[in-house]
């Protein structure tokens, strides 16, 4: 087992699946289905459709359009 600290946008999912009560693959699932689209338009319809922060909405979109380029 690894001890070493997670960091960048991953760092926030445990909070973000305790407060929105939805795993981190669902969100991930909303974010590429309303792909394609802008960073910020996507942040703007988990805040908008979800009632999402916009730390944790961009953490999300982030992550998953970093997973996806690469």
């Amino acid at each position: 087992m690894s001890d070493a600290k997670i960091k960048g946008p991953a760092s926030y999912f445990p909070s973000i699946e305790k407060a929105y009560g939805r795993p981190i693959a669902e969100w991930k699932a909303l974010v590429r289905a309303a792909c394609p689209a802008r960073h910020m338009e996507l942040v703007a319809l988990l805040k908008q459709q979800h009632g999402m922060g916009h730390g944790h909405a961009n953490a999300i979109v982030a992550h998953t359009l970093a997973e996806d380029d690469g």
